[in-house]
Formats: C-alpha cells, structure tokens, sequence
C-alpha cells in the first residue's frame, strides 16, 4: 500500500486500519464526498480507497518445487469468477494461482473485491502460456488436474484412492466455452465433479472450491 484516502465520517470505524497503515509508513489522508467516490466504482463506497503497488510476480516463483497445490485459470474471463477463485485458493491453502493468458486482468476491481483481500495473501502471476505452465509444473514434481464435466474420473474417487494426495496443479477453465480440447490434452487426468441432483453443472468458481476443498483434505489427511 502506497496511499490511503478515508472519508472524515468514517474516521471512527476505520481508526484500526488508519492505525495500521501508520505503522507501515502510509499516513491517510482525509478526502470525503464526491472526491472519494469518484475513485472508485461501487454505488455505495466503504468510505476508504487505497492505492497499492501491483501484486503479481514471475511464474517460476508461483510454480515451484516445493509447492503442494496450485490453481491456473484457463482463459477465465468474469472479474467475479476469477477473485473468487483466488479467494478460495487462499482459503483451501493452496500455494499460488496462475492467470493464463487471455484471463481478465488481476486488477479489475471487481476481481479485487471478489478476492476480499486474498490476492495479497499468496503468489500470483497473470499472462501465463497454459503449456509453460504445465511443463514448469511437471518440472516441480505436481501433477496436473484439469477440471472438466466431461473428464473421465470422479474427483471423489481420486479422493478415495489417493489421488489426490500428490502435489497438483488445478485446471480451471472459461465460464462459457469450459476447456478446449487441446487444453484439456495438457493436463494427466481431466476430472469431473460428481452431480447428485438435477442441476446440470456447477458455477466455475464452486466448482474450483469443490476440487482445491477435496485436494487440500487428502492431502492434509495424507
């Protein structure tokens, strides 16, 4: 964080992070009204905006050995879905998540604020080329798992056999179009989350917390 601009009337609410940010160095600075809201994009501004430095760092230190679970999303294209995904990363303990290319960008707003924070939690690297990343993946000693409706094994039976237990590497794909097949010939197994009911398929980003939820079990289990 570099700068901090908090509305007067929320001073009070907000003393514990303007505390904060002192401590590290950054004093606030006071900016109400109109000229805090022009800022930012939401209807309803939370009374406080903070510029921060960019986040995101070279894939060789998001893919590394050593890494237990990671998450790539493949071409993922809604702001929501994407910080979403990085929130649960950070949630499930997974070790760094990779943006390919054609992905929104990590600093869409909305991507921010659906990640409520975690993108300055763990290691991030955006633009990524999907191939480098599975052969820098497989370099590391993770296998790589693509998430997919059509894959040909149930991710509760990788659970039940172990294998999930191994470093991995997640595959997520666009909202739309899912996974092209070229994508899905990277990955060692295509794996599909097993639907109970009548729904036909799961959101991108449940589906992610469904998969990095399972894997982190097996493998603090394990």
């Amino acid at each position: 964080m570099t700068d901090l601009y908090v509305d007067p009337s929320a001073q009070d609410r907000l003393a514990s992070l303007v505390d904060e940010a002192f401590d590290l160095g950054v004093v606030a600075r006071e900016l109400g009204g109109r000229d805090l809201a022009s800022l930012t994009d939401t209807v309803s501004p939370q009374g406080v905006v903070a510029v921060c430095r960019r986040v995101d760092v070279g894939l060789d230190e998001v893919v590394r050995p050593g890494a237990r679970l990671l998450v790539c999303c493949v071409q993922v294209r809604d702001p929501g879905n994407a910080g979403t995904v990085v929130r649960c990363a950070d949630a499930f303990g997974a070790d760094g998540v990779v943006l390919s290319t054609g992905s929104v960008e990590l600093t869409n707003p909305k991507t921010v604020r659906a990640s409520v924070g975690s993108l300055f939690h763990l290691p991030l690297t955006v633009g990524a080329d999907l191939a480098a990343v599975v052969a820098a993946a497989h370099a590391a000693g993770l296998q790589v798992l693509a998430a997919d409706g059509s894959g040909d094994v149930e991710l509760s039976e990788l659970s039940r056999t172990g294998g999930l237990v191994a470093p991995t590497l997640w595959l997520f794909g666009n909202e739309a179009w899912g996974m092209p097949p070229e994508d899905r010939a990277l990955a060692d197994r295509v794996v599909r989350v097993p639907l109970y009911g009548a729904a036909e398929s799961l959101n991108l980003a449940t589906a992610a917390a469904v998969c990095l939820y399972t894997t982190a079990t097996a493998q603090h289990d394990g």
